[in-house]
């Protein structure tokens, strides 16, 4: 009994045994050999691929954030623009209210200029007829008077006629002083 302890005492419990190394190396190959040949190139055709995706979104985004700027400063530029174009609206529009302005105050001191000056001639027109209609009736009364005076009929008479209209026109001028 002793040869069988002293005999299994001798056995290396960290020797592996040469059978199990041989299998367990082949079984890793195999499995090594077909991951290499199928798994890996799929499994790298899908992190490039993604990689990729990742890649040419972060570039679209990229993009578009640089379109979205550009239009935002288009969008200022014709803001200004528009607000700049509003302004010279509404100046040139002022301007024209002014020149409209300016016009109908002329017309209508025109219009009334021409009504005044109508006036102005009617008015003279009928005092040269209330005149001349005052010097009849002046004349007649005056050679009525001066008939009954003289106790005859003057108004046949064209020489007392002038004279009664010469000392009415002396009594004008004498007025108008």
């Amino acid at each position: 009994m002793f040869n069988i302890i002293a005999a299994e005492s001798e056995v290396n419990i960290l020797r592996l045994p040469l059978d199990e190394l041989i299998i367990g190396t082949l079984a890793f190959g195999i499995v090594f050999f077909a991951l290499a040949k199928f798994a890996f190139p799929a499994i790298s055709k899908t992190l490039e691929t993604r990689a990729d995706a990742i890649e040419g979104g972060l570039a679209r985004a990229e993009n578009s954030q640089a379109e979205a700027a550009a239009m935002l400063e288009q969008y200022r530029a014709q803001l200004a623009d528009a607000r700049g174009e509003a302004a010279s609206i509404r100046v040139e529009a002022q301007a024209e209210k002014t020149v409209m302005i300016e016009s109908a105050r002329g017309e209508a001191a025109a219009a009334a200029a021409s009504v005044t000056e109508r006036a102005q001639a009617q008015i003279e027109a009928e005092r040269s007829q209330a005149m001349a209609s005052l010097r009849r009736d002046v004349s007649e009364l005056a050679l009525t008077l001066a008939g009954k005076v003289v106790g005859e009929s003057l108004t046949d008479d064209a020489r007392a006629r002038a004279s009664v209209d010469r000392f009415i026109a002396d009594l004008e001028v004498e007025a108008a002083k």
